[in-house]
């Protein structure tokens, strides 16, 4: 039976091939934001149950500003999934962060352009806090999670959200590194943000595969390397999944947990009935 939080997990495909995961079953879900990126796994793992998504459909089919956030995190929404991990491969700014290394960070920055990122639009206004966008409580779980398993671990860093789909320039990879971020990547400052306003805690292991191409002593990034690098880290990060799933699901209460209580800015009786309708699963509680 499952006990506590549903914990979600959006990564590659094969992070559900996993030991000691059972009744795995496979749910399609459309949401108000249309469709997510794949149908959704769901798993046992002892008491707790997980919900897989892969973040780019399997066989890696949607580049990083294809993907459909909205749609990804309200159909864990639908799902009951109230916890998320991230498990995300990302390329290091740092000489000390090495490929292969695991950075549980705790900031973003933004430098996207083209994604829709809030479910808040077309008749209904919220502004939830995000001056700490990943939830501390889920993030010392999964610090704790990769104690226990032994991967070399950063703790806290900076997430730059690029673009892409293309990697960095080396002017760009430059600048980064004078700003003083950790790590960078393309997707999960999206997801963030709309787990924040969808009253989810998400938190993100981000996997070091490649040195951007900053470093004069190691080769440019590629695809090769960093799909190399990711098989490696693979199983690790299953089993930084397995440890920390159970802590995670045990998890009382956090302040993502009520994120949009005062965040709500429009007139209850300004509310179009089509808003309500799109965002009852969000909004229903604040505005009965």
């Amino acid at each position: 039976m499952t006990q506590g939080h549903v914990v979600g997990v959006i990564g590659g495909s094969g992070l559900y091939d996993m030991d000691g995961l059972t009744d795995l079953r496979e749910v399609s879900i459309y949401t108000p934001f249309g469709a997510p990126s794949d149908s959704y796994l769901i798993g046992q793992l002892g008491e707790t149950q997980l919900v897989f998504l892969p973040r780019h459909g399997r066989g890696h089919r949607l580049n990083p500003s294809e993907i459909n956030y909205r749609a990804n995190i309200y159909g864990m929404k639908q799902l009951g999934v109230s916890r998320i991990l991230s498990i995300s491969a990302v390329g290091s700014m740092r000489e000390d962060i090495e490929p292969g290394d695991f950075v549980l960070i705790d900031q973003f920055f933004d430098r996207t352009r083209h994604r829709p990122d809030t479910f808040f639009n077309e008749g209904v206004v919220a502004h939830v806090m995000f001056a700490d966008p990943i939830c501390e409580e889920v993030r010392q779980h999964l610090l704790a999670a990769c104690n226990d398993v032994g991967v070399k671990t950063h703790d806290r860093g900076t997430y730059i959200n690029m673009e892409g789909p293309q990697f960095s320039t080396r002017a760009e990879s430059q600048i980064y590194r004078k700003w003083g971020v950790d790590v960078i990547g393309m997707t999960n400052l999206q997801e963030a943000r709309l787990a924040r306003e969808a009253e989810i805690g998400y938190s993100t292991v981000a996997m070091a595969t490649d040195y951007d191409c900053w470093h004069e002593t190691h080769d440019d990034v590629t695809v090769e390397a960093v799909i190399a690098i990711m098989q490696q880290n693979v199983e690790k990060a299953r089993a930084v999944i397995r440890a920390a799933a159970p802590r995670v699901a045990a998890m009382g209460l956090c302040s993502c947990d009520s994120a949009l209580e005062f965040a709500i800015m429009s007139a209850k009786d300004q509310v179009p009935a089509e808003a309500r309708s799109r965002l009852g699963l969000l909004i229903d509680k604040y505005l009965e």
